[in-house]
């Protein structure tokens, strides 16, 4: 099983059987296989083009049965072997009876860990293991975080870098735990929505992680935070740059950097003005002590990091190429003989 950015934490990340995230920033391992499977069943997806890539090249071997309630969603981008209208619940009650147990998945599985051995050494190692007074990277901070929360938190992310590295880092052991602003994107989603999480669920915490540029877009709520008393737990990661333009930039556009550079206020002044205690850590060796003291406040919370400008989110499958085109570093691409 593999999920969509909105559908993360459906499934808990820990079970053996959860593959990861599909799409642009996803898995090796689910994107790979995709363009490799004979069946695929999507659940209340809309196969849209950040899942599918080049939609001509979409799993060309596979039978695809698509199951949502909105009718309107069908052969929209790939066109169904099977389409079902009805409640994802109540279909899959219906299906489950049908199938057949499969004889030996163990070639099958084991295709999933290979790409996921390659992952952790060519992408996780770089992302989450740098040492001493190298730059903080996105990644390491929500993977901190995670655990720090037990995994058990409410993540509302905004959009950009920050959003598709807590999409990828923050792992989940309950359903519904996982907001974040899909298709079109909203940069300035993240904090309102964070908000609105924290009064609909005052039991559980909740974290928003935000850029510096998203955070700046509705950065007024920290009123209403003030005002009524809401504990979000607001983790900005500051790079200083819009980064996910700068990412592409860097990466399609001849590193000619135009307006992704970012001037931004002191964060902590600004959250003092709101009353809200904040938190400037700009080395791996405060971030620790940091999440524990924001976790444990009573109240909202804000961390300001500071983080590498250079650190780019991968893997990435380029826009217009197929879904197993996948990039693991700006001069490296992923090839079935690293498996």
């Amino acid at each position: 099983m593999a999920s969509t950015l909105l559908g993360l934490s459906a499934m808990p990340s820990g079970h053996p059987l959860y593959k990861g995230m599909l799409g642009m920033h996803g898995n090796i391992g689910p994107n790979y296989n995709t363009n490799r499977a004979d069946l695929i069943i999507g659940i209340g997806m809309r196969f849209d083009d950040r899942v599918t890539g080049v939609a001509s090249k979409y799993a060309p071997d596979a039978k695809i049965v698509h199951i949502d309630i909105d009718s309107s969603e069908f052969d929209k981008v790939v066109a169904s072997t099977v389409a079902v209208h009805g409640d994802a619940v109540r279909v899959l009650e219906g299906l489950l009876p049908l199938i057949e147990p499969a004889s030996d998945r163990h070639e099958w599985l084991a295709s999933f860990d290979a790409c996921r051995n390659v992952e952790v050494r060519e992408v996780y190692s770089r992302e989450l293991h740098r040492e001493g007074n190298e730059p903080m990277t996105m990644g390491e901070v929500v993977a901190a975080v995670s655990a720090a929360t037990g995994h058990n938190a409410i993540a509302v992310t905004d959009v950009g870098q920050n959003q598709m590295m807590s999409a990828r880092y923050f792992q989940f052991k309950n359903p519904r735990s996982f907001i974040s602003s899909g298709g079109l994107g909203t940069m300035g989603f993240g904090l309102p929505a964070a908000i609105g999480a924290k009064i609909g669920r005052t039991d559980r915490t909740v974290v928003c992680f935000v850029g510096d540029g998203g955070f700046q877009m509705t950065v007024q709520e920290l009123g209403t935070i003030m005002e009524y008393g809401i504990a979000v737990k607001i983790v900005i990661m500051n790079n200083n740059f819009l980064g996910n333009v700068r990412q592409w930039q860097n990466l399609f556009y001849h590193r000619r950097f135009s307006q992704t550079p970012l001037l931004n206020p002191d964060f902590r002044t600004l959250a003092s003005a709101y009353g809200i205690p904040a938190e400037d850590v700009k080395t791996r060796t405060e971030l620790p002590g940091a999440i524990d003291r924001m976790l444990s406040d009573s109240g909202a919370y804000i961390l300001n990091l500071d983080i590498d400008p250079a650190d780019m989110v991968f893997p990435m499958t380029p826009a217009g190429k197929p879904v197993d085109t996948i990039m693991l570093s700006p001069d490296k691409l992923f090839d079935s003989s690293m498996l």
